[in-house]
């Protein structure tokens, strides 16, 4: 990929105009990148706007057959999209061959269910003396949204928020991480070759284009840290924008004593060093109930030690995004070693060139090490036995986070149970992570992990839309018992009529 704009060095003195982009793994050049100037923001946003007018009329079934031909678009180019992802993020292929799917059953679920989801609803009447009207509630969307998104899913944190949006009618304005720009280039072509309109755009580059993003949108999506989060909500908060906000996590899971110990082993072994650590809903800290506890840890190192580490194929799990995210990985590592845990795997970065550190499985460990208690955001899995599952629940709460969790336990309803007591946005029983694919139910965190949600089926859509209620008379008399220009003795009774029936279903209740 070439840059469409001169280099830094063609204007000395200048703002960097464009960047190549290198493989974490390998530092081979993945592409170049032209950087927008965040003066062209608003320029960009009023294209936007424009051409979201027509889309909006399309209605929700022109809307989906657009959405329908991208899906398959991105499926009969996943070879190259994947191709450029690991190139760009240092995945291996196995992890980078998840995300298109993902896409894709978020757009099938999307392009089914739109134009229910987005049709007028009526609702009925509070009091039966307010029957004469009928209110309907319409969901007209937000004209522009802004989507914020992080480097560690550049195709699947690109899109699984901008399919609601352009599903319910909006233009997306997408500022893909400034670390992996490159995916969002192909995923714009494929926009415009499967004939979708002009109402998304890309902005590439770091804060100051994030913050020009900000300053124009109807709408903010961001996903990525909780003190990145914050200073979103800060500067949408100056214009009222409204913000939904995925942050950090430090997933706890629960393994009972009467849990299935290979299957949780190798969820916990999956859900901690997939993508190298580095997801949102990753399994950071494990509560193990002692009687099993033994039993966990050796099923777990087992399962590391057959493990690969390296880009592209026949790898299980590749780099990280770059050396700062290699140094918090090494921090908490080195800070529970000198505080007493044993690295059971790895626990040193290798040798050698590339953002890697292998899977590193930590035991002794308790809650005055960082590895329990910030997010680490790497491949490590610190394991802490635990007398019982009141324990285990409240070392599970005890963090600023609360994203997602999970719980193993053969009994589900006993697993339930100890769900419900878990403060967080999502539990998994006896399974991790795959409430990223109930694309029926919201995903969002508690806590420092976020505000506001994306998914939950209808609500998906709605998010980006605006509601407008009307208010009809269902007959041509209208309303008036009230107004100014009857008697006042009449607009006496009439309030005290609407009093009474009011208060007839309290007054029933306490009976």
């Amino acid at each position: 990929m070439t840059a469409t704009r001169p280099t830094v060095e063609d204007r000395p003195g200048a703002p960097e105009l464009s960047t190549t982009i290198r493989n974490p793994a390998t530092g081979a050049v993945a592409g170049e990148v032209a950087w927008t100037d965040p003066g062209e923001v608003p320029a960009i946003a009023a294209r936007l706007r424009e051409a979201q007018r027509e889309w909006e009329q399309r209605g929700p079934e022109g809307r989906a057959k657009v959405l329908a031909r991208f899906a398959v678009w991105m499926g009969e180019h996943r070879e190259e999209i994947e191709r450029l992802l690991i190139a760009e993020t240092g995945k291996s292929a196995v992890d980078a061959a998840q995300e298109v799917p993902l896409i894709a059953m978020i757009t099938s679920y999307y392009v089914k269910t739109m134009a229910k989801a987005l049709q007028p609803e009526t609702r009925p009447a509070s009091l039966p003396f307010l029957s004469m009207k009928k209110v309907t509630v319409h969901f007209r969307p937000r004209a522009l949204v802004g989507i914020i998104a992080p480097w560690n899913y550049p195709v699947a944190n690109a899109l699984m928020d901008a399919i609601g949006a352009l599903a319910a009618g909006c233009s997306v304005l997408l500022k893909p991480s400034e670390r992996t720009p490159l995916t969002a280039e192909v995923l714009l072509r494929g926009w415009r070759e499967s004939g979708g309109p002009d109402v998304l755009a890309l902005a590439q580059g770091a804060r100051a284009v994030s913050e020009a993003v900000i300053d124009v949108a109807d709408f903010i999506q961001f996903t990525g840290s909780s003190a990145t989060g914050v200073k979103v909500m800060e500067r949408a908060a100056r214009r009222l924008t409204p913000v939904s906000l995925e942050l950090g996590g430090k997933d706890p899971m629960i393994v009972c004593e009467d849990a299935d110990i290979a299957l949780a082993a190798n969820a916990a072994v999956w859900g901690a060093m997939f993508n190298a650590g580095q997801t949102c809903v990753s399994v950071e800290r494990v509560y193990v109930l002692e009687s099993v506890y033994d039993q966990f840890v050796e099923a777990v190192v087992q399962a590391v030690n057959n493990l690969e580490m390296g880009a592209g194929e026949g790898h299980h799990f590749g780099s990280l995004i770059d050396e700062s995210q290699v140094a918090v990985t090494e921090r908490h590592v080195a800070d529970a070693l000198a505080k007493g845990a044993k690295a059971l795997t790895g626990g040193s970065r290798p040798a050698g060139s590339g953002n890697f550190y292998p899977a590193t499985v930590l035991v002794d460990v308790d809650h005055s090490m960082l590895c329990m208690t910030e997010e680490t955001f790497g491949p490590t899995l610190p394991i802490m036995k635990v007398p019982n599952v009141a324990e285990a629940v409240r070392l599970a709460n005890d963090s600023p986070y609360g994203l997602s969790a999970s719980v193993f336990s053969r009994d589900v309803d006993r697993a339930r149970d100890i769900a419900l007591q878990l403060d967080c946005g999502a539990v998994n029983i006896n399974d991790v992570i795959t409430n990223l694919m109930c694309t029926t139910a919201p995903m969002g965190g508690w806590k420092m992990s976020g505000i506001g949600a994306r998914f939950g089926g209808a609500d998906g859509m709605r998010k980006f839309c605006r509601q407008e209620t009307v208010v009809a008379p269902r007959t041509s008399v209208g309303g008036g018992l009230t107004y100014y220009n009857g008697s006042l003795k009449m607009a006496k009774r009439t309030n005290k009529l609407l009093a009474k029936m009011a208060l007839a279903r309290p007054r029933k209740l306490l009976k």
